[in-house]
């Protein structure tokens, strides 16, 4: 087991880039991960990296082990999920992601219970608005409100989500409502703005008469954290759009407006984004029933007038 080990943290390594990352993502300090290193170089006799400052490369012989090496683990993994689907018993570990307004609202509450029924079963969370790699960083499962790009993926849609467009009243009030997604633009309304990795443009999908139209928006405020920009929206900084179920709370209670409920952002797909292998992985199925199950169930409670 202290081979396979080893073998574990030199491919999460290559994967990550470097020694912290990959401890904190299998749970040890950076000390033991470059011991598990240097135990497995020593046992092949050759160097696995060219250390930099903040990365460590592969080196030739490096590269060459990590693609056998991953094969080796994939199918240690594959094993293991054969032999839990006839004991009847998953057990392992899942690492999952998801935006951070929809982890925090949905995903990340559900853990524990979903741990309750399946104690064998550890899960491990990232919450990012990024658009996370999920085949370079291990992750099995990936929650998104958005298309399928990467054809080498599965995904499995939850259900249709509406958005909205939303502004604070003392925003509307100083700035003047739009009546119209041409006046949106027109009057250069201050959008709130999310922000990616090599964004180069900021639009919005607006439902028209004729049919989805793309709008390009400006604003003075972006970031790569909707909460954030939630956070802007109720200071009365701009105009927001979002899931309807992340901001209903706020437009309930009047601190939120609904602005051009007549042309409203085009609705997002809520679907679960994995690779293909691990279809046959009990308890990734499991924990894709629970979990789907729980986000249809949440967001149409956070919906209903109560």
């Amino acid at each position: 087991m202290a081979y396979l080990d080893n073998i574990a943290v030199f491919v999460r390594v290559v994967e990550l880039g470097n020694l912290s990352a990959a401890g904190r993502d299998m749970r040890i300090s950076p000390a033991v991960a470059s011991n598990r290193i240097k135990e497995l170089e020593k046992h092949l006799g050759v160097r696995l990296f060219n250390r930099t400052t903040r990365h460590l490369m592969p080196t030739e012989h490096g590269s060459v082990f990590y693609d056998g090496a991953r094969r080796v683990l994939e199918a240690i993994t594959e094993a293991e999920a054969a032999v839990s689907a006839l004991s009847g018993q998953p057990r392992g570990t899942i690492r999952i992601t998801a935006p951070l307004g929809l982890g925090r609202r949905l995903i990340a509450s559900g853990i524990p219970e979903f741990h309750d029924k399946y104690p064998d079963i550890e899960v491990r969370l990232r919450l990012s608005d990024h658009n996370v790699d999920i085949m370079k960083e291990g992750i099995d499962v990936a929650f998104r409100l958005g298309l399928l790009e990467d054809s080498s993926l599965r995904m499995r849609g939850i259900m249709e989500c509406e958005r909205v467009l939303v502004a604070a009243p003392d925003y509307l009030e100083r700035r003047g409502e739009p009546k119209t997604a041409q006046e949106l633009i027109e009057k250069r309304h201050d959008c709130l703005l999310l922000r990616f990795p090599g964004m180069r443009e900021f639009f919005w999908m607006l439902s028209m008469p004729t049919g989805p139209v793309k709008f390009e928006v400006r604003g003075p405020f972006d970031s790569d954290d909707g909460d954030v920009l939630t956070d802007w929206a109720l200071a009365g900084r701009g105009i927001l759009n979002k899931p309807r179920f992340e901001v209903e709370p706020f437009i309930r209670d009047g601190r939120l407006k609904v602005v051009l409920p007549d042309t409203p952002p085009m609705p997002v797909q809520l679907a679960a984004v994995y690779p293909h292998k691990n279809l046959q992985d009990p308890k990734v199925r499991l924990l894709l029933d629970f979990m789907a199950e729980r986000c249809q169930r949440l967001i149409r409670e956070r919906l209903v007038v109560k």
